[in-house]
């Protein structure tokens, strides 16, 4: 089903964004699917150097697998830029990754954004920004 299809199928009005999430598409869509990830974050940076606007509350996305099939809608709730350093354990566990704690958080997300900016040429460290995103499930397919 594509992002336009499950948008309409949602009843839903307005406009939305269409995205997958790097490194591991499928299970972290499955994990927004199931109510289990609730939030996410980006490079500051990153999303600066790409032209990417800001994400705000009531923002809806339509996220991706792998494929390019559309899993479920979500709509932005709260939005922060903290440092790499200063993510909390809550943030961590609202991720839902791995064991849900702020360590394999830590591990996973310097290894993850390290390869990405390097990608463009750019350090990433502990001071390094993020943009924080916490979002809720609007609309999931049935058939999941």
């Amino acid at each position: 089903m594509t992002a336009e299809e499950l948008w309409d199928e949602s009843g839903l009005t307005g406009s939305y964004e269409a995205w997958a999430f790097g490194g591991a598409p499928d299970k972290l869509a499955n994990l927004v699917a199931c109510g289990i990830k609730t939030a996410t974050c980006s490079s500051l940076e990153l999303m600066r150097l790409e032209g990417e606007p800001m994400p705000k509350p009531g923002d809806h996305s339509v996220i991706l697998d792998s494929a390019g099939d559309a899993i479920c809608v979500i709509r932005t709730t709260k939005v922060y830029v903290e440092t790499f350093e200063a993510v909390t354990q809550k943030h961590a566990y609202k991720e839902g990754e791995g064991n849900r704690s702020l360590s394999y958080w830590r591990r996973i997300h310097m290894e993850y954004f390290t390869e990405e900016l390097a990608a463009v040429g750019l350090p990433f460290d502990e001071d390094s920004e993020l943009v924080c995103e916490e979002f809720e499930v609007v609309y999931a397919r049935v058939e999941l």
